[in-house]
């Protein structure tokens, strides 16, 4: 689930940078003049913490800035996520450096998803390097940025769903750009939670009788169903990818989904780790994301986008009790010792309509004075945010 945003324009370039950036002071010279901080990128490689969990928001840019976020919550976020069509259009551009300079003010790492609306093939080696271009001198500046090229590329409601050949030779273009001229910034390969796959229906959904149909028949019998991985066959490598993250909401405990009804106990773990039996369906075919991708490739794992379901005015379970319920999964105190390689948990802090759902549906965790007292007052000891940002130049 993702919308187009469009960041706030920032009322004034602030020369200032995040905490998570190193700055080296040049020495002095010999007058009294004070020294001038350099910024020196962080290394792209180190961006997951040595202990605890990136806190990080999906910010509905239009309504709420980065600074306004951050009071409401009480802290600086970690993490904060913006969308761009990709290749960037003058407008997507623009609201990407209006997001950068909202994070180069704040503090944090920025989150790049990049959307390839006019398809892959559009991702071109030049489209890349310039990308990369971009984000190096955003790492200069001091912003590290993350890059979560297509994600939810195993569902069939995007332009970019269920190519996996071409998907895959997409995102190794992006990465090598990265890679190569942005060393500050690194990879998130993300896609949607493998629950009711392969989301039969979606205008992107592999045609019978194609080259990407059979390389998603895993199993080889014919068909595509939920007995076939609906993660390997889009896997781009380790080589191109530093993250691995999943896409994992509450949208209800039932199908057709939509109801307000407290999540089931466990469930949040229970997906991430391919366990989950419940109400909504035996998922216990799908693969245990976390062991396959975190533990046995040695990639951190973020969930890059989550939240739970409530629906203004709908009957059933109070608001409060539904996130409630969710956010207190996703602290769970297991995770930092059972868990050591879920390293982000970015919520997503949205109020808008869903189309799967024919509602608007409130996923803000601090949408009300209510609603954000009760989920700071839960925030874990081990979640990590943000450092104050440090004045210092970006140097040439």
């Amino acid at each position: 689930m993702t919308a187009n945003q469009v960041v706030r324009t920032v009322v004034s370039s602030v020369v200032l940078v995040l905490g998570l950036s190193a700055c080296a002071a040049d020495p002095a010279p010999s007058s009294a003049a004070p020294p001038v901080a350099v910024c020196v990128p962080q290394d792209g490689s180190s961006l997951a913490p040595a202990s605890g969990v990136l806190s990080g928001v999906n910010l509905d840019w239009e309504q709420e800035t980065l600074q306004e976020y951050g009071k409401a919550l009480g802290r600086r976020p970690a993490v904060v996520v913006s969308f761009a069509s990709f290749p960037l259009s003058s407008d997507a551009a623009a609201n990407l450096e209006a997001a950068f300079e909202q994070v180069r003010t704040e503090g944090g790492i920025l989150l790049l998803t990049l959307e390839p609306r006019a398809g892959l093939a559009a991702v071109t080696a030049q489209v890349s390097d310039d990308l990369a271009t971009t984000l190096d001198r955003y790492n200069r500046a001091g912003v590290p940025v993350i890059v979560r090229f297509a994600h939810e590329m195993n569902g069939s409601w995007y332009e970019w769903g269920q190519q996996p050949a071409a998907y895959k030779k997409a995102f190794r273009r992006v990465a090598e750009s990265i890679h190569r001229i942005a060393p500050g910034s690194a990879t998130m390969w993300a896609p949607n939670y493998g629950g009711g796959y392969p989301f039969a229906g979606g205008q992107h959904q592999a045609k019978p009788q194609t080259q990407d149909f059979l390389d998603l028949d895993t199993n080889k019998d014919g068909r595509i169903s939920g007995d076939d991985d609906p993660y390997a066959p889009y896997y781009p490598g380790d080589e191109a990818v530093d993250w691995v993250g999943m896409t994992l909401y509450h949208w209800g405990n039932t199908y057709p989904w939509g109801a307000n009804v407290v999540p089931e106990e466990g469930k949040f773990l229970q997906q991430l780790t391919g366990t989950y039996n419940g109400a909504g369906g035996d998922d216990l075919a799908v693969p245990d994301f976390y062991a396959e991708y975190g533990k046995e490739r040695g990639k951190p794992v973020a969930i890059p986008e989550t939240a739970a379901l409530s629906i203004p005015g709908r009957a059933g379970d109070e608001e409060l009790a539904i996130k409630q319920a969710w956010w207190q999964q996703l602290f769970d105190p297991r995770i930092p010792e059972d868990y050591p390689k879920l390293k982000m948990v970015n919520w997503f802090e949205w109020n808008k309509n869903e189309v799967e759902v024919d509602a608007v549906v409130d996923w803000r965790a601090t949408g009300t004075s209510p609603i954000a007292e009760a989920f700071t007052a839960h925030l874990p000891e081990w979640f990590r945010y943000a450092d104050p940002p440090q004045p210092c130049d970006p140097g040439s």
